[in-house]
């Protein structure tokens, strides 16, 4: 069973939301919140597995939300994304670094809402090639400072490798054929990384390559 809690300050939004998810037998939605702070306690209390989380809030945003969700060690097994009315809009990228699993446009059509969902709580990357790839061409040309201490010295040069095709946007498929590896072994590479730099999805360790300066951003 998947546990799921909903936390948006719109009580529509949170009522389509959970009658989309009471429909399927895997899945139960634990609670509801109507802004960050209210979330974060019934989080803690209920420990779901997936959180689907507004980015404009009162009291406490969802982003300020995420960043303390992602920096509790009892929270590993919660997985977060991001709801936004906006698609691109200007806070994404800040909820991924701040350790969001992924995001969701509020609009989004029902079956791929629920197919979101189990993606998220098999604690995979909500970020598919192409939407990492909107995200780079958005963000990158006015990246964020390049952070010290990466953990960058603590991959091979596989694994580094890896980490810089994934932060292209390309899939564990793509990454293999471009290392002329199995796809198990890209997936390794990748999960292994992830570790060795503390990145909670491959969403993270996508910002990280461009913050720790493994990739250098595209000039537009």
């Amino acid at each position: 069973m998947i546990r799921v809690l909903l936390v948006d300050d719109q009580p529509l939004i949170r009522s389509g939301f959970r009658a989309l998810l009471d429909l399927e037998d895997d899945i139960e939605v634990v609670a509801e919140a109507a802004d960050g702070q209210e979330g974060l306690a019934l989080i803690k209390e209920q420990l779901p597995d997936v959180v689907l989380i507004d980015i404009q809030m009162p009291v406490m945003d969802g982003i300020e939300a995420t960043r303390r969700i992602a920096a509790d060690p009892a929270l590993a097994g919660v997985h977060v994304v991001v709801l936004t009315n906006y698609g691109m809009d200007e806070y994404v990228f800040d909820a991924l670094r701040a350790g969001a699993a992924g995001f969701l446009v509020k609009d989004i059509v029902p079956e791929d809402f629920l197919h979101a969902v189990h993606v998220a709580a098999r604690g995979d990357a909500l970020l598919a090639p192409a939407i990492t790839r909107k995200l780079i061409d958005r963000y990158v040309t006015q990246p964020p400072p390049a952070r010290a201490g990466s953990g960058l010295e603590e991959l091979t040069s596989r694994e580094r490798e890896a980490v810089a095709l994934a932060a292209q946007g390309l899939s564990n498929d793509e990454i293999a054929d471009r290392l002329v590896i199995s796809p198990l072994t890209a997936k390794t590479h990748i999960n292994r990384a992830m570790a060795k730099l503390h990145a909670r999805d491959r969403a993270q360790l996508v910002v990280l390559a461009y913050e720790s300066g493994l990739v250098a951003p595209r000039n537009s």
